[in-house]
């Protein structure tokens, strides 16, 4: 696929996981949450293009930060969002304002990233943003997936960072 197709990609993903986000929704936990982070990485990989062929080194280390960037942002956005359990006992998340500040420190990040290549003069391919996107969801995903199996095992609302729900029940890590 080209950059285009790429970029396209990321940006339809992005818009999918945001407004997915801002409303509150049940969360399965027997489901594959894993599935999309790995096509997105699939797709990622299958480029020549993920590190600059003439800078080897300078593109894999800028893949690194990229992929650290992307876990640490995966695990902010995690662990800011609200888990609860409903009276009927189904499992809802939503994302916190505090969630919204970790996207917008990790797309600033990235775009210092990206920047800081550009100054090196590095080809940076939009494999690698996927990439970070792919980590950024294993990752949130991940840990949610573990948060609602904690929250259904003892029937109680687990907090978020930021969240203003001051009763919640302190969630055992």
């Amino acid at each position: 696929m080209s950059g285009l197709v790429n970029a396209l990609v990321i940006v339809a993903v992005g818009a999918m996981v945001i407004t997915r986000q801002v409303r509150a929704r049940a969360i399965d936990t027997d489901r594959r949450w894993w599935v999309l982070p790995v096509v997105l990485a699939v797709i990622a990989l299958r480029e020549p293009g993920v590190l600059d062929p003439h800078h080897r080194t300078e593109s894999a280390a800028l893949l690194a930060v990229e992929l650290l960037i992307g876990l640490a942002t995966g695990a902010g956005w995690a662990w800011t969002t609200r888990v609860w359990t409903a009276p009927d006992g189904v499992i809802w998340t939503k994302s916190t304002k505090a969630s919204a500040a970790v996207w917008v420190a990790g797309i600033a990040l990235r775009a210092g990233v990206l920047a800081l290549g550009s100054v090196l003069g590095l080809h940076q391919d939009s494999s690698a943003l996927l990439l970070g996107l792919a980590a950024t969801l294993l990752v949130r995903a991940g840990i949610l997936a573990r948060r609602a199996r904690f929250v259904s095992a003892v029937s109680g609302p687990a907090p978020a960072y930021g969240d203003d729900n001051r009763s919640a029940r302190k969630e055992r890590v």
